[in-house]
């Protein structure tokens, strides 16, 4: 078989009758791979479709072949040293090539293969380096808006302190799907309205700005800080700022339970009660009826919302018993479910405090039907 493929190969009427049989035995590779005839084949074929005058024919074998792991490396770095018709297709996928050959494309390549490597399926952070020191913006670009591509903290700082006028490379980083908070901050001062709004509903803002933004001090954005309570690291020194600030209302902790952020309960009790997070953690989640209330009355919350607290905490604890892993959505959905349902929630809660968790409660049952049909 391979005898008559290569003789079409080498002596075939037309480029695209070579072409179209480079096609055909790199599809039958492709479809072999990890047997041993797979193997041999590539080792007999893919240098001779590799080294053919024919533009055509190296192109099929880039294309047909560019994810497949038959494709050895010295090969694959051939190609990369093509035209671009050919070196993009291999580049944005093959497997062959090691982490260090691809930050040295970046870094001797022209544009287009920067930006091909930076939009791969996965891009180690040697790689996302070389992209940030070499790269030109369009790749830069790519690169932050790829969240399979492992950026270093240090990386995303240099990209936001250079491109601090460029919209679009800005808004690439705040999209991601995780920041530091480092480099939140730093886009916090310099982003648009629009991106301002998803860096504070999306990502951990410092306790500081999240408190100021709380207070108006940033006009051009909303915080809604029941959802930092949710994404905050660092929940500790969180209470204290807002506690510092009179942030640290009843209200707050009572949504902020209702959505099921409980570390931020255990912390926040801690702090208005001061005494220690653990001893407040152990008094919350006390199997008797004392606990809760002795570390609530410390923390000199109203009497009159210890029943929806008392609610809250035992629809935690129930789902906690129930075990099964939750994503945050699905837990929040049925927190807020379990708190709206208790008779302690209906008579005790404040009229604003309901509309609240109530629009929540929407807004999570549409995330979750969302996510329903992209599964489906």
């Amino acid at each position: 078989m391979w005898e008559a493929v290569i003789r079409t190969i080498l002596k075939g009427a037309t480029p695209e009758e070579r072409a179209k049989a480079a096609e055909q035995v790199c599809l039958t590779i492709d479809r072999s791979r990890l047997t041993e005839e797979g193997r041999m084949a590539a080792e007999e074929i893919l240098p001779i479709l590799a080294e053919d005058a024919c533009e055509l024919v190296r192109r099929a074998l880039a294309v047909t072949l560019k994810s497949s792991p038959a494709v050895p490396r010295h090969i694959a770095l051939k190609l990369a040293r093509d035209v671009d018709s050919i070196a993009l297709p291999i580049l944005s996928a093959s497997p062959a090539f090691t982490e260090e050959d691809l930050a040295e494309i970046v870094r001797i390549g022209g544009p287009a293969r920067q930006v091909v490597i930076a939009k791969r399926s996965h891009v180690t952070p040697v790689v996302s380096e070389s992209i940030v020191d070499h790269g030109v913006q369009r790749a830069i670009e790519a690169l932050c808006a790829n969240d399979n591509a492992e950026i270093p903290e240090r990386c995303l700082q240099r990209v936001v302190e250079r491109y601090s006028r460029s919209e679009s490379v800005l808004s690439a980083v705040a999209y991601r799907r995780t920041l530091p908070m480092p480099v939140t901050e730093k886009l916090v001062r310099l982003v648009s309205d629009a991106v301002l709004d998803h860096l504070v509903s999306h990502h951990e803002i410092p306790p500081d700005i999240a408190v100021a933004i709380a207070l108006g001090a940033y006009e051009r954005a909303t915080i809604d800080l029941v959802d930092q309570a949710g994404l905050t690291g660092d929940p500790a020194r969180f209470v204290a700022h807002l506690n510092k600030h009179d942030r640290l209302t009843p209200s707050l902790l009572l949504r902020a339970l209702a959505n099921g952020h409980m570390a931020f309960l255990e912390h926040g009790l801690a702090e208005r009660a001061e005494v220690p997070h653990r001893r407040a953690r152990l008094m919350i989640h006390d199997a008797g009826p004392l606990g809760l209330r002795a570390v609530y009355e410390k923390a000199q919350l109203p009497v009159r919302l210890y029943p929806a607290f008392r609610a809250g905490v035992d629809a935690w604890r129930a789902l906690e018993a129930e075990g099964g892993p939750l994503d945050r959505n699905r837990l929040q959905t049925l927190m807020l479910e379990r708190f709206l349902s208790s008779d302690a929630v209906e008579f005790n809660v404040l009229q604003e405090d309901l509309v609240y968790l109530l629009a929540r409660l929407d807004r999570q049952l549409g995330l979750d039907t969302a996510e329903l049909a992209q599964s489906a």
